[in-house]
């Protein structure tokens, strides 16, 4: 069994496209995504259209439930809400919170019982994240009965294997390799490297193997896009890696 997992593509299609174009290089034809499709200043419209062609199995971020809950009020003056049309958003609001894929696969945003939590890293006062504990990360996966569990959100590619054999995996962000979290939770992610990220899953005979890949792609005209409407932070990091 071999496929491939993206995540938090935040509207960047030109990354998507990198991507998808990488993983089709490489003979891979099934793909999961892990939430966080569209939202932000870049390209949600054609990213939208993009990942509904192709219809990979999907679980919805808590970015995605913001964008369907404002989209639904009316009132939103968002450039991400106020581009979509009613059939993305019934796209994002089909999207399931968790999945499972193949039996033996499990699928959420950031972990299995909060969209919005760090679950493989830990806040710090001091704004940074650094991995958690091997123990708080088991009890989040207390009673999910799958030998591989996928998890996105922090935009950090991790891979975390449980005692009991379990493997966890962030396969990274496709589309923003850093950014600063708003108030009330100021902090800083920042990846080092302009690429877009995803992971390839494989098993053959026993445990899960990884490979985290990383591919180039010219980043020019979404990092413009983002200094556009204000984003800087988005900017830097989607040319460098690097918010400031």
């Amino acid at each position: 069994m071999r496929f491939a997992a993206i995540a938090d593509i935040h509207g960047n299609s030109d990354a998507l496209a990198a991507v998808l174009a990488d993983i089709a290089d490489l003979g891979i034809d099934e793909v999961v995504n892990l939430g966080d499709h569209l939202s932000g200043p870049l390209e949600p419209v054609r990213t939208a259209e993009m990942l509904m062609a192709r219809g990979f199995p999907s679980v919805r971020g808590d970015q995605d439930r913001h964008i369907v809950d404002l989209a639904r009020s009316g009132s939103s003056s968002r450039r991400d809400v106020s581009a979509l049309s009613q059939a993305h958003v019934g796209w994002l609001a089909a999207q399931p919170p968790t999945l499972t894929y193949r039996d033996d696969v499990f699928l959420c945003h950031a972990a299995p019982d909060d969209d919005a939590a760090f679950w493989l890293e830990e806040m710090m006062d001091d704004g940074t994240l650094r991995p958690n504990s091997l123990a708080h990360i088991t009890a989040r996966a207390s009673g999910i009965d799958a030998s591989l569990i996928l998890c996105g959100h922090s935009h950090i590619p991790r891979v975390v294997r449980l005692r009991d054999g379990r493997l966890i995996v962030n396969p990274g962000s496709v589309g923003l390799p850093g950014y600063r979290g708003r108030p009330p939770n100021i902090y800083q992610v920042e990846t080092g490297t302009p690429d877009a990220c995803y992971a390839i899953l494989e098993r053959r005979r026993g445990p899960w193997s990884v490979t985290l890949r990383y591919v180039p792609y010219d980043a020019t005209a979404m990092s413009a896009r983002a200094r556009r409407h204000g984003m800087h932070d988005w900017a830097n990091a989607i040319a460098t890696g690097f918010v400031d």
